[in-house]
């Protein structure tokens, strides 16, 4: 675990470019938090922001924009090291930042996106890995993982064209979509061979998965009509 060197760092940010982030809202790229909570939740949210394209948490802000502030800097910033090099597998170096806003102090948290992913969450039973899906950190789906783990693998994806994805890809030119269980129907396999083969063709950028109502969709990355 790398510990806090009890450096306080001040970050360029002025009080009113803070203000107007806060007024952004949370969304895929930004979180806020009254407080730092248990080590192991603020780790699901560094890990999620490091499993998708990275973010930044704000420490001393509530749900309702209100800048609330923090009492005890280096309480805090122990929980986030502790979550950010020990929680989280491979390791993730967040940054700390602190700005100064009338009487308040709010902790600024940057957390890069992975360079290998996907970032693991300790827990006492297995490894779970979450991601960022709009304004929540979220547990992924087995395929989600997957798919980190094939797109950042050493080796490249490569995938096989035929009488299976040719009849996928006709599905999604009429439909536009198509979940696992609906491909594993149409080409008449396993969901497993089915998830499988989706996978590998997320995997080598010709189609994208997404969420809609805790379902997993697929569809292609770019128009193919």
């Amino acid at each position: 675990m790398m510990l806090p060197n009890g450096e306080i760092i001040i970050s360029s940010m002025s009080p009113a470019d803070l203000r107007n982030l806060i007024q952004t809202g949370e969304g895929m790229y930004l979180e806020f938090k009254k407080t730092t909570p248990s080590v192991e939740k603020i780790a699901r949210e560094i890990s999620a922001f490091a499993n998708s394209k990275g973010g930044t948490i704000l420490i001393g802000v509530d749900d309702r924009k209100n800048i609330t502030g923090i009492s005890a800097y280096f309480e805090e910033e122990y929980v986030l090291h502790k979550a950010a090099y020990e929680c989280c597998v491979p390791e993730v170096p967040i940054q700390i930042e602190l700005v100064h806003s009338g009487n308040q102090d709010v902790m600024v948290v940057r957390v890069p996106e992975a360079e290998k992913k996907p970032v693991y969450n300790k827990s006492k039973k297995k490894r779970l890995v979450f991601v960022r899906r709009d304004d929540e950190s979220v547990l992924a789906s087995d395929e989600q993982v997957e798919i980190l783990k094939n797109t950042y693998a050493d080796e490249g994806v490569t995938f096989e064209y035929g009488k299976n994805e040719q009849m996928l890809f006709r599905y999604l030119n009429e439909y536009g979509e198509i979940t696992v269980l609906k491909y594993s129907q149409l080409v008449n396999v396993t969901t497993y061979r089915a998830s499988k083969i989706l996978i590998n063709l997320v995997s080598a950028g010709v189609l994208k998965l997404f969420n809609r109502s805790d379902t997993d969709y697929y569809g292609f990355s770019h128009s193919m009509k």
